[in-house]
């Protein structure tokens, strides 16, 4: 098979003894399997494994293995790598732009050699050595790839997490970007011992009463513009005050608009308590919302992409996006 992995990449992964591993705030499944598969996979290589999170691991993927090693202090970080003593480097996982990194982004930035792995379409280069592929499905899915180059066997562990960020990033195998190397790299995992039906079970029943609340609530804002092609809902700050839930509460609820048969792009606007205002959206293929996204700023895939706006109300931001989306169908 053709080889994928930059040579150079590989490289200093093998000469290097300790890795620094983030991703983006706000980390979804891809990010989050990605993150602590390779960790798992690194650890089985013999090297030391820092893995960072801007905040604690969000209750809704608590059940990944090695989630428990996470890591939020700024301080353990310089510790760790202080005592690696040169022999480190960091790696950034399915982040597409370096501002994701979140609040600590200048100290992450100034990790040498930053190393970075990413499969978004609207990729914004940063760090010293990039791989990207937008061909790919997930960045699950090169990492998986690193692992066959560094010739690391898969533990059960890595496997579940490598399969919980392909599957979550392809809607479960049903979204355009699963293609049959995704399909027989999920196979291979299966053949570790990952059981698909456990993966499921954890990421689509495992609902809190808070987020089942907050469901109701930002459903019940669905409207829908363009002959019910575009379809918004949109969670506020009290929203989540009202359930007591918070921002990761909110994952895969744009996929319910995003399911009404006239609906070619869904587009979920969620309010910040500092203000800001951000926005995810979702296509059916007709409609190429990376493009979209890239206008305001942001950035992603075809079907899948997000942006954000500071210093404007939600109203506001819904009739820029309405309208840019309306130019987009035409």
């Amino acid at each position: 098979m053709m080889k994928v992995v930059p040579e150079e990449i590989s490289r200093i992964i093998r000469e290097t003894d300790s890795f620094v591993l983030m991703t983006h705030l706000h980390p979804d499944g891809d990010a989050m399997g990605s993150l602590f598969g390779l960790a798992d996979i690194l650890e089985g290589l013999g090297k030391k494994v820092f893995r960072y999170l801007e905040d604690p691991v969000s209750h809704l993927y608590d059940f990944l293995p090695g989630c428990s090693l996470a890591e939020t202090d700024l301080v353990a970080l310089k510790d760790f790598v202080a005592a690696a003593d040169g022999n480190v480097a960091a790696v950034s996982l399915d982040c597409g732009d370096c501002d994701r990194l979140g609040r600590e982004k200048m100290e992450l930035l100034n990790l040498h050699p930053l190393l970075v792995i990413d499969h978004h379409h609207g990729h914004r280069e940063f760090g010293d050595l990039r791989w990207l592929d937008s061909s790919r499905s997930s960045t699950g899915e090169m990492v998986y790839e690193l692992a066959m180059e560094l010739g690391a066997e898969l533990s059960q562990a890595a496997a579940f997490n490598i399969y919980v960020a392909i599957s979550t990033d392809t809607g479960s195998f049903r979204y355009e970007n699963t293609s049959p190397r995704t399909l027989r790299i999920a196979a291979d995992l299966v053949e570790c011992g990952v059981h698909p039906e456990e993966v499921a079970g954890h990421v689509y029943d495992n609902f809190t009463l808070q987020r089942l609340r907050l469901m109701e609530q930002v459903l019940a804002t669905l409207e829908l513009f363009e002959s019910d092609q575009l379809a918004f809902i949109t969670v506020t700050n009290k929203m989540f005050e009202d359930c007591g839930a918070d921002v990761g509460d909110t994952e895969g609820f744009i996929n319910y608009p995003r399911a009404l048969r006239s609906v070619k792009v869904a587009t979920f606007l969620k309010e910040y308590q500092n203000g800001g205002v951000s926005v995810s959206l979702r296509a059916k293929g007709g409609c190429d919302v990376a493009e979209v996204a890239a206008a305001f700023g942001g950035g992603g895939h075809r079907n899948a992409a997000g942006f954000r706006f500071s210093g404007k109300g939600i109203k506001q931001v819904q009739k820029l996006v309405l309208d840019a989306l309306s130019k987009a169908l035409g």
